[in-house]
């Protein structure tokens, strides 16, 4: 493993899914937690977020067994961050039903001294404001990817302009960034959005896939043909933990790795939703993350047009 260091900065929290496979209640969930456990495959992670007084003991064990340190971890006075919500066969679109921001509406994110220099930073779904706030604590990070979402779209856009200028890749799903960037065409939404600052735009498009753009090039990644699909809470947020853990573990940027770590991230993203919660990923072996990856691979391999043929 690389001594690179990911820091992953969001919501740790607990969740109550009801999906047409059935329903959990108050299961281990939040943007950091998932993403820090795909990125612990790969990389030294620090999950950096909070938690209340009533956040299970059993979860902080299981993070801690994963090799994800803690240190920027807050337990508060209060409850702990809630979300619950449903989702119907088409799962591509989550129902909130609740959201209880708690110990969130006074969360201030503080970086270990540690790894405030010199690491792969991802900024998972929080309000732009505590993610400039990151940003200013960090010191020559490797690589910084941002993540969001349509709620600070529509109320911090001002905020999210100075988010995306300070980061090399944004993570947004379809949706998200033809709102963010006001167009139905996606191709035209990614050239707007690198104009804005960012080096790069990563669209999750769920069962689709995900595409990456850059000034220099665009990659189209497919998807995994599931058969099992259970909840896709948390999906996103493990395609980016997988994502920039694979990043930090090879330390190589360049055009040919990116597209690797793209097909890393759905890898990740596409164990994750085969159970509740982080179910699948406590389980989960590096050789099975290995051949999903080489069965993307042979899945989408094809041969050049021979120009014979067009005689």
């Amino acid at each position: 493993m690389s001594d690179a260091k990911v820091v992953v900065v969001g919501t740790i929290g607990l969740d109550t899914v009801r999906t047409p496979f059935g329903e959990k209640k108050e299961i281990l969930g939040g943007s950091a937690v998932y993403a820090s456990v795909a990125s612990s495959f790969f990389s030294n992670t620090f999950l950096v977020g909070a938690a209340g007084k009533d956040f299970p003991a059993t979860y902080v064990d299981f993070l801690k067994g994963r090799g994800i340190a803690l240190d920027g971890m807050q337990i508060l006075e209060g409850q702990t961050f809630r979300w619950s919500g449903y989702y119907e066969y088409d799962m591509n679109q989550a129902h909130t039903l609740d959201t209880q921001l708690n110990i969130y509406r006074s969360f201030s994110p503080s970086i270990p001294d540690a790894v405030k220099k010199g690491s792969y930073l991802f900024l998972a779904n929080l309000d732009p404001e505590l993610q400039l706030k990151v940003l200013d604590q960090m010191v020559e990070p490797k690589l910084v990817v941002a993540d969001t979402m349509n709620y600070w779209i529509s109320s911090k856009r001002e905020l999210l302009h100075e988010v995306v200028k300070r980061v090399d890749f944004m993570l947004m799903n379809d949706a998200e960034l033809r709102q963010y960037m006001e167009t139905p065409n996606v191709p035209q939404a990614a050239a707007k959005l690198l104009a804005m600052g960012a080096k790069g735009v990563i669209v999750k498009k769920g069962e689709h896939g995900a595409l990456l753009f850059t000034k220099s090039f665009h990659f189209s990644a497919p998807s995994y043909p599931q058969d099992k699909f259970v909840d896709p809470t948390g999906a996103g947020d493990s395609f980016a933990g997988g994502l920039i853990g694979y990043l930090a573990k090879t330390e190589d940027l360049g055009e040919d790795n990116l597209r690797k770590a793209v097909i890393i991230g759905s890898v990740m993203a596409s164990f994750n939703v085969e159970d509740f919660s982080l179910e699948r990923l406590k389980i989960l072996k590096q050789k099975e993350v290995v051949h999903r990856f080489e069965e993307f691979r042979r899945f989408s391999a094809f041969e050049a047009l021979s120009v014979a043929h067009w005689g």
